[in-house]
């Protein structure tokens, strides 16, 4: 077997070299079903950068505990919010990539390719990066679509794009973006979508608070130098501000615990069944730390977290959704990417000049 992946074609002398902007999202099965539930966990859960845990111990413990018990469960959740088109976080996703390539367009940037993937699942980022080789694109920006950076979530997708480009024998110009949780167009993304949901529902009273909560991590991770914790607090604190919310008026949590070791603390769901039970009335629940509903909000929050916090003594819960396709946030992305393509474009118009210089002398390859 070749070391190195045959490339597409021969090079072409005085061709433009293309651009593109890869959006990463995290991944989602194929299906609300337990075998495709299966299929995606098996991958998602062996990946070390998201449990660093020694390989044997935990090759055991996910295939003699986790693999066939959890995917039944976690496909009946599934169940509950899947959309026609498919998983809400590939379908959002999909949406967010025709989006921002016609604001590319609109920006003077038409000849920028905009494609996503998914980390775990399909389409792959080998897949895409593939694609882009074919396409003839010598520049590649990726975009992991996670405000705050952790380790197990920004910093896999650079394992994943560094394995892909271990098997190039002509790879692409690589930039990442590494985060985005004080970018000041996704806060005011955020700020505008809980001030509309107030707009439509109310502001809160006294009674009441606005919950941030975000995914949660091993309390482990902070301890190792990991700035996710530190990065969602800043999130909160300018979202906050932006508000204009004082300190009462809100807390910052972390949800989606797995397993039996500390997270990140306060957790979410205790967080809002002793609020319920404290005599708070209504909660108000956006989640910055993600740019696209999926399972952890549509199911976990706004249906379990909602149900806590009711039969706790609670009155009123709201979801906030996540900006998803909201015009602002596309602005934002548009205006992340482009800061951060500066230099290429000049190159582009280079290379451009170059191609027709070389064709008038002639140049066939």
């Amino acid at each position: 077997m070749a070391r190195y992946a045959l490339e597409p074609q021969q090079q072409q002398h005085g061709a433009p070299r293309r651009t593109a902007v890869l959006l990463v999202n995290l991944g989602t099965p194929e299906a609300p079903t337990t075998t495709a539930l299966r299929a995606y966990l098996k991958q998602f859960l062996w990946d070390p950068r998201v449990v660093e845990i020694p390989r044997p111990l935990w090759w055991l413990i996910l295939h003699g505990f986790i693999l066939p018990l959890r995917p039944a469960k976690s496909a009946a959740k599934y169940a509950q919010i899947w959309l026609p088109d498919g998983s809400p976080l590939k379908v959002h996703t999909e949406r967010q990539t025709t989006l921002l390539k016609g604001w590319m367009g609109e920006a003077g940037a038409p000849q920028v390719v905009v494609a996503s993937a998914m980390r775990y699942g399909q389409p792959s980022i080998g897949s895409r990066l593939d694609q882009f080789k074919r396409e003839g694109v010598e520049r590649v920006l990726v975009v992991p679509l996670y405000p705050q950076y952790a380790a197990s979530t920004s910093a896999s997708v650079m394992d994943d794009v560094a394995d892909w480009l271990k098997r190039c024998r002509n790879p692409p110009e690589m930039r990442f973006i590494k985060h985005f949780h004080d970018h000041p167009g996704y806060i005011a993304a955020l700020a505008a979508s809980v001030n509309e949901h107030w707009a439509a529902n109310g502001r809160p009273g006294e009674n009441a608070r606005l919950v941030m909560s975000f995914h949660g991590l091993p309390r482990r991770s902070l301890d190792l130098g990991d700035p996710y914790y530190c990065e969602c607090q800043k999130t909160g604190r300018l979202l906050a501000q932006a508000l204009g919310l004082a300190e009462k008026d809100y807390l910052i949590t972390f949800q989606s615990r797995f397993g039996k070791a500390e997270w990140l603390q306060p957790y979410t769901q205790p967080t809002l069944e002793k609020l319920g039970a404290g005599g708070t009335a209504r909660v108000d629940v956006v989640c910055p730390g993600f740019v696209a509903d999926c399972l952890e909000t549509l199911e976990e929050i706004a249906l379990e977290c909602k149900a806590a916090f009711l039969s706790s003594g609670g009155k009123e819960f709201h979801y906030i959704p996540c900006v998803n396709e909201r015009p602002d946030w596309i602005s934002a992305l548009r205006d992340l990417v482009a800061s951060h393509l500066c230099g290429w474009e000049t190159a582009a118009q280079t290379d451009a000049a170059a191609a027709e210089r070389a064709k008038a002398l002639g140049a066939k390859r």
